[in-house]
């Protein structure tokens, strides 16, 4: 057997894994397409991720968190929340929460170079790329998967793969995993602001008829892009329908920067400054059947929400987590890492997570969408209630922060093993 579990794309939830399982005897093999020093890699772009607590608390648990804090990080303390053109309004805080932070803002890339900075110190773990992944086949004992490096086919056994390679996923593909998969008609529009206010570690949630808009506090990284704007930079995210993409791509920049200060308003301050933006079109996906035989699906390749709440990479964190967890349990009973028996123990300790956290934000994305009258006030008086509620409030601060339900001893700041 050449591994005992193989990782299939080296992204940041795939190469988190491997650091998950750092103090578990375990062979692993990290198998990513595109060379990590190259811009294309996903795992190093500009990317603004919304870290929770929670998943700091699994960062710092698999021994990574350190290199990204260095790197540059943007604590958020407080989360302001409202409904554009009505008067519903929540805020949450830090300090309320008893927390140094709900959670972090900080790029794609600063969390990749993070987890690559150490992967050479992890002597279980080998890094096979660039390969490209080509086939895959399943026997009782054991997986082959087929990769191509430098033009050249090689065959790799293992125990066990895993599938980290995206929302686009070839391993899905190929296996013919069932997929629930839902549009909303909205596109995501994605840049870096210049505010004449600093972001005083504020996070924004703003809803409009078009889906919502959040703005977050992104301090640039000290001796990078941006880094003379210091903490007047933000990173947006502007949902709007997709039938208006094309329309607000052609805008100049005065004129993007004129039409978010009308949409979001004045609470950050007036808007001086736009980057360049991107178009993500957003969807629900939700892998029906996360785990077979000497296969788990974790990452986007398992699921994909709504970006509203931020609730994304946090959500393959956990999976990390809990899958590090049941693997490692295997290993100290002396079972296979790839039955069926153990991996359906990862399955049924995650789909809970995934429901709740699909409910939220397909829930959110809609309902603050509709602009039927009744629905406005619904959820206005919700809103309300959340911010003269303080129990209400504090349930909906946990949820942010990733620590609702059963959480694995990552998550709770404990050694896997």
């Amino acid at each position: 057997m050449d591994y005992d579990i193989l990782i299939i794309g080296g992204g940041m939830v795939g190469a988190s894994l491997a650091h998950a399982l750092k103090e578990v005897p375990l062979r692993i093999g990290l198998i990513e397409a595109v060379p990590l020093a190259s811009v294309g890699e996903p795992g190093f772009d500009t990317r603004a991720i919304a870290l929770a607590q929670g998943s700091k608390r699994i960062l710092d648990a698999i021994g990574v968190w350190e290199a990204v804090e260095a790197l540059g990080v943007s604590p958020i303390r407080q989360i302001h929340v409202s409904d554009k053109g009505h008067f519903g309004t929540t805020r949450l805080s830090a300090s309320e929460e008893g927390v140094e932070a709900l959670g972090y803002v900080a790029e794609a890339g600063v969390i990749g170079r993070g987890l690559m900075a150490s992967f050479d110190s992890l002597h279980h773990a080998e890094l096979i790329c660039p390969a490209a992944f080509r086939d895959l086949e399943f026997a009782e004992d054991h997986a082959r998967v087929e990769v191509e490096e430098e033009g050249r086919r090689r065959d790799l056994t293992c125990k066990l793969v895993v599938a980290a390679d995206g929302g686009r996923s070839e391993i899905r593909e190929r296996v013919g995993a069932r997929l629930l998969k839902l549009g909303y008609g909205q596109t995501a529009i994605i840049a870096h602001v210049v505010t004449d206010q600093p972001h005083g570690g504020t996070a924004y949630e703003r809803f409009t008829d078009s889906g919502p808009m959040a703005l977050l506090p992104n301090t640039a990284p000290e001796g990078t892009e941006g880094g003379e704007q210091g903490d007047r930079r933000r990173s947006l995210v502007w949902t709007v329908r997709d039938e208006q993409v094309d329309e607000v791509l052609l805008w100049d920049d005065a004129s993007f920067l004129k039409r978010l200060q009308t949409r979001f308003g004045g609470r950050a301050g007036s808007f001086l400054e736009a980057s360049p933006r991107c178009a993500y079109p957003l969807g629900l996906q939700f892998v029906r059947d996360p785990v077979r035989r000497r296969l788990a699906f974790i990452g986007n390749a398992a699921h994909i929400v709504h970006p509203v709440a931020g609730q994304g990479f946090n959500l393959g964190l956990r999976d990390v987590a809990v899958l590090a967890e049941v693997l490692a349990d295997a290993v100290h009973r002396g079972s296979d890492p790839g039955a069926l028996k153990n991996l359906r123990g990862y399955a049924r300790w995650r789909r809970p997570d995934y429901l709740r956290v699909m409910a939220m934000t397909d829930g959110l994305a809609r309902t603050f969408s509709n602009e039927f009258l009744p629905a406005v006030v619904a959820r206005n008086l919700g809103l309300i209630a959340m911010e003269v509620l303080p129990p209400a409030r504090h349930l909906l601060a946990r949820q942010a922060m990733g620590l609702t339900g059963r959480l694995p001893r990552l998550a709770r700041g404990l050694p896997v093993y």
